[in-house]
């Protein structure tokens, strides 16, 4: 049987996502945006590279939500990008509503689908979704912590001159300015990575992690990162497509996990065909701790902030 996965938003990131997935063979695709053609022409180009690439996938562009239904996965990147300069803060009003208006729209044809939030800000975009569709927490799930962790094992691998393969990391927490890379546990060849790198200089490329984001912004001067977030998608969706159980940073709603209760973080969860089955906890360091904490109450500021609107 094959699946069905909606991506909603025809920008950088949800083009290259419904790319990724179409290519695959997996899934068809149904492409959303408001613009009126350019879904229904994003999707024909695409359509047309399947002799290509090989697939016999379909994928359908639209401007409505019927062709939606009884999508296995939703993915919503629709929104405002980030400009120069913005925080991923200065999104929250504007993408509460837009995200809000998706998610309501896609719960009701997909009433079965599991929904994956990659507009920013990306924890209370999640936070949003889950309050709308009032699906299980499970099917709710927000994509950051892969891409995260993507840019930290991405900076360590080229700082230590070994592959990517080698480094095993996670980032956790909000996907901004405080989220919590793991240098307790992150090794390279299974070697503690606080050995091989000294401290001053791993600061420094947390800081460049927490900073990946804004520094691609700042090169591109128009437009936001969008190789990098539509492969984490992809990894996400064919882990539930495919019923990986794999082990991955995802924002997840938390009751008590890491001290964290009512609240979207990211953390490693196990990814698989009923979405996130398994919240794992790993140990962390108390100056970790501390910060995921402190992650945690700046994603409940701006979920405060969505309350009163």
């Amino acid at each position: 049987m094959k699946f069905k996965v909606t991506v909603v938003g025809a920008g950088f990131v949800g083009a290259t996502t419904a790319q990724r997935i179409f290519e695959t063979g997996y899934a068809d695709v149904v492409l959303v945006d408001i613009v009126e053609g350019k879904p229904q022409g994003v999707a024909l180009d695409m359509l047309e590279s399947g002799p290509v690439v090989g697939t016999d996938a379909q994928i359908t562009g639209t401007n409505s939500y019927e062709e939606t239904a009884d999508s296995d996965v939703v993915v919503i990147t629709a929104g405002i990008p980030r400009k120069p300069g913005m925080s991923r803060d200065d999104l929250l009003m504007t993408n509460q509503r837009i995200v809000g208006s998706v998610t309501a729209e896609v719960s009701k044809y997909s009433p079965n689908a599991i929904l994956i939030i990659v507009s920013n800000p990306l924890d209370a975009m999640v936070q949003e979704a889950y309050r709308i569709s009032g699906f299980p927490k499970e099917r709710v799930i927000g994509m950051a912590g892969i891409l995260d962790t993507a840019r930290f094992r991405t900076f360590l691998s080229q700082e230590l001159g070994v592959s990517v393969t080698n480094v095993s990391a996670y980032v956790l927490g909000g996907h901004g300015d405080t989220m919590v890379p793991l240098i307790g546990s992150t090794t390279v060849g299974s070697v503690p990575v606080a050995k091989l790198i000294e401290a001053n200089r791993l600061e420094e490329i947390v800081q460049r992690t927490r900073d990946g984001g804004a520094e691609i912004v700042a090169l591109l001067k128009t437009g936001s990162a969008y190789y990098a977030p539509s492969a984490a998608v992809a990894q996400m969706v064919e882990a539930i497509l495919l019923d990986r159980k794999e082990i991955l940073p995802c924002a997840a709603f938390l009751e008590g996990e890491y001290g964290i209760d009512g609240l979207y973080a990211g953390v490693p969860v196990k990814l698989g065909a009923k979405g996130i089955e398994q919240i794992i906890e790993v140990e962390l360091t108390d100056s970790e701790a501390t910060a995921l904490k402190a992650s945690a109450d700046s994603v409940q500021e701006l979920v405060d902030i969505m309350a009163k609107a």
